[in-house]
């Protein structure tokens, strides 16, 4: 396929000045080093959105919008990659040059196109369905059952996947290519005997939207009696579950500014909600309320409400979502949980009750530190020692996790004066990991080893998860040194030469395949900049993910990203050391400790020591 030369888009982002490009359309306030704005591709007060001159990128800390300055006016104008490119290079002098009939390997970002793209076919194709199927009568009395009008399934863009296994794929997949992508794209499926037909059939179908408001996935509810009641897209290069919430894409669109976000459990709650005057309601996607959901909800708003049913099952879901929320919880932000009553959900609530019924709810319901305490005291006498010894034991751990600021303080003097413990009794009672080299602050390493070990003594249990780093696909930390790598590579392409081949492989996480397509095509390209870096991989997953990395590094200056990186790659290169040294304690943790050899015993001994010194814990 031909393409534009890359030589000339490298050119193109050399002449330009992002500044002035986005000023032209956002006015931009001096800020430090950068420029600032409020975001215009989402609605806020307070601006989040950051333009860096050096690097010649932007990015959002509110939505993760980010790019160069083509991308800018590809989403700010909406206009396809051409057009966007032609009204630049009129702008710098810039003649376009004719397609390269050479083509040369295609950028990511058209590897994705048709994936979207048949995504969107099969959205239309559906929603065509409900309204034209012979059966279309299925689905709409069950919506109108339900309580929703024709004007909110349109806004959410319902369907209808009818019954049988190849209408989807007489209808936009017939030939052998379609199916492909339709394969990719996760809306087919294929038997143990080769068969392929529609992973949807006979279902209520809800559109998935990213933040750009693309079809991404599907989850569609069964009609009839067949399982699972609900079922969701799989995995794609296109749709990460633990990033994506559904319902998202309506809220921040809504022309009202909205305060706070509730997240609920299912799609028809927040399509209920919506329809009722509450467009401000997410559902997770058949997965846990991760960290990553709650950072991008408070970049949105300052409040997030969990909703959940009263039960058992219930509140365990809350519990993982108060879990998740700890570590986002900075100061200024609030998290509440509120329990509807046995048999109620958000939906049939609002519809019995009203907007202001449910409203008055939301206003009233448990802050975390609550719902926190109630949660770990049940079951326990705070009238005794041993009760508000163990309550202090389990609630510690928590309150660890909270960033440093007024609310963790807050926190710990509320379990001092419920347990009748000082404060720093408290934070004593089961610290965090002792503080490990920080690369962001080139701290002298601690000198004192561990403390002395009884050989005649079971060891301590050996850290075995908490310093593994985050392999979750794409799904950017701050706790991760390999996602961290990335975000400055990005910021400074030449620091390449400070990473070793051992790091790089075509296997493992998606991060870690990245990182070495990263280093390839720097490599081949050795004088890119961070703007023509984040353009290669423009419009894709991978591309949302580098901008987001290198949009959380804070360190500008040349110096502190070489620290930087070095610190990181000699963290990076302990972990194979480390899981070997793991696997060894594990292998011995098994064996009953009374059945241990002396030797086995000071193995143990030593594989803690050799633990703590690789995670940097002395």
């Amino acid at each position: 396929m031909a393409r534009l030369p890359q030589a000339f888009l490298d050119d193109l982002l050399d002449r330009l000045d992002i500044v002035e490009v986005i000023d032209r359309r956002v006015k931009l306030k001096k800020a430090g080093k950068n420029y600032s704005a409020c975001c215009p591709f989402h609605d806020e007060k307070t601006p989040s959105f950051s333009v860096n001159p050096e690097r010649q990128f932007y990015y959002c800390f509110g939505c993760g919008a980010g790019g160069n300055a083509l991308g800018f006016v590809m989403d700010y104008e909406r206009l396809d990659f051409r057009e966007a490119v032609e009204g630049l290079a009129q702008s710098v002098g810039l003649e376009v040059p004719k397609d390269d009939p050479r083509g040369g390997r295609e950028p990511p970002k058209d590897q994705n196109k048709p994936l979207y793209e048949a995504l969107e076919r099969s959205s239309k194709f559906y929603e065509h369905a409900l309204r034209q199927h012979a059966e279309r009568h299925k689905v709409v009395n069950y919506l109108k059952g339900r309580g929703l009008t024709g004007e909110i399934a349109r806004d959410f863009r319902i369907g209808f996947a009818p019954g049988g296994w190849d209408n989807l794929i007489q209808a936009t997949g017939a030939d052998e290519t379609a199916q492909d992508v339709l394969m990719r794209s996760g809306m087919l499926v294929k038997n143990d005997k080769g068969r392929t037909y529609d992973r949807f059939r006979e279902r209520v179908m809800f559109p998935i939207q990213d933040q750009r408001g693309r079809v991404i996935a599907f989850g569609g509810r069964v009609l009839g009696d067949d399982k699972p009641k609900y079922l969701n897209s799989p995995e794609t290069p296109v749709f990460q579950k633990s990033r994506e919430l559904y319902g998202l894409w309506q809220a921040r669109k809504h022309p009202r500014r909205i305060e706070r976000i509730v997240v609920v459990e299912g799609y028809m709650d927040v399509i209920a909600l919506a329809q009722h005057g509450i467009p401000y309601a997410v559902a997770t996607l058949g997965t846990s309320t991760s960290e990553t959901h709650l950072e991008r909800l408070f970049r949105i708003v300052p409040e997030v409400v969990f909703c959940f049913d009263g039960d058992d099952a219930g509140r365990k879901a809350a519990f993982r979502g108060l879990e998740a929320t700890l570590p986002a919880m900075q100061d200024g932000r609030q998290a509440k949980f509120l329990f509807l009553p046995e048999g109620e959900d958000p939906d049939t609530l609002v519809r019995a009750k009203g907007k202001a019924y449910l409203e008055n709810l939301f206003d009233h319901a448990d802050p975390l530190e609550t719902f926190l305490f109630k949660h770990l005291e049940d079951g326990l006498d705070l009238e005794s020692m041993d009760g508000r010894a163990r309550f202090s034991k389990l609630a510690a751990p928590h309150l660890h996790r909270l960033p440093e600021g007024v609310f963790k303080t807050l926190m710990y003097q509320a379990l001092a004066d419920k347990t009748g413990i000082d404060v720093d009794s408290l934070k004593r009672l089961q610290p965090p990991p002792a503080p490990r080299p920080d690369p962001m602050e080139q701290s002298t390493p601690h000198t004192d080893g561990p403390p002395p070990l009884d050989p005649d003594e079971p060891p301590p249990e050996a850290p075995m998860q908490s310093e593994e780093p985050i392999i979750e696909s794409l799904s950017p930390s701050s706790q991760n040194p390999l996602h961290r790598l990335l975000g400055i590579l990005v910021l400074e392409p030449s620091l390449i030469a400070h990473i070793p081949d051992t790091l790089l492989g075509t296997e493992g996480s998606r991060d870690a395949v990245l990182l070495s397509e990263v280093v390839a095509h720097i490599r081949k390209y050795p004088e890119v900049t961070t703007a023509a870096l984040l353009g290669f991989w423009f419009g894709t997953p991978e591309g949302d993910f580098l901008n987001a990395l290198a949009g959380r590094e804070t360190i500008e200056d040349d110096a502190g990203l070489e620290a930087l990186c070095t610190a990181l790659v000699e963290k990076l290169g302990r972990h194979p050391a480390l899981d070997a040294a793991r696997q060894r304690f594990e292998a011995l943790k098994r064996k009953p400790y009374a059945e241990l050899t002396a030797e086995e015993k000071q193995a143990l001994l030593t594989l803690t020591q050799e633990i703590r010194a690789l995670s940097g814990r002395s």
